[in-house]
């Protein structure tokens, strides 16, 4: 049997003299346990809470992933390019034209890989949608924001080597 009391304050207050009631009525029923409605909601989204926070923690580790990847690619392409940069340099290349070649290289294959990703997203929506609450699938500003943070974050794992690039003697071995 199940009893559910409503109260203006703490239920843990109420429950002795509730637990009294009861009893005055039949004194062999026992209390099995109370739980408060929070606490009721609380374990009815436990499950899906744990899904969540696993599916977040992935993400977060994948956008690492990303950086460390968007990093290493562009420290070895311009550590490939090194002489050629040099020579741009020894010809008169200011820093910033360095900077923005290595930088709009870097973002102009982010940017591919958001747009595959944000197709492929498109496509796959369907297969999480039970996970989603109150937003849409196939949300415009969902997508916008992830799409803008990870361009930043290619943004800057792309200045860390594009910075160090121009610092380069364009003259090495003088």
């Amino acid at each position: 049997m199940t009893y559910v009391v409503r109260t203006a304050v703490d239920p843990a207050i109420v429950l002795p003299a509730v637990k009294k009631e009861i009893w005055a009525v039949n004194k062999s029923l026992p209390f099995a346990s109370t739980w408060t409605m929070e606490q009721l909601l609380s374990r009815s989204v436990r499950d899906r809470r744990f899904n969540l926070l696993l599916l977040g923690s992935f993400a977060v580790m994948a956008l690492m992933l990303a950086a460390i990847g968007i990093y290493g690619l562009i420290s070895f392409s311009t550590a490939q390019r090194s002489d050629e940069i040099r020579v741009r340099m020894a010809l008169g290349a200011t820093t910033g034209t360095i900077l923005r070649m290595i930088i709009g290289e870097g973002l102009i294959l982010a940017l591919t890989g958001v747009t595959m990703g944000v197709a492929g997203a498109l496509i796959l929506t369907r297969f999480l949608q039970t996970l989603l609450f109150g937003i849409e699938p196939t949300d415009p500003l969902t997508f916008a924001g992830v799409s803008g943070l990870l361009m930043i974050v290619a943004f800057l794992a792309t200045l860390i080597p594009a910075r160090r690039t121009t610092k380069m003697d364009p003259m090495p071995g003088r």
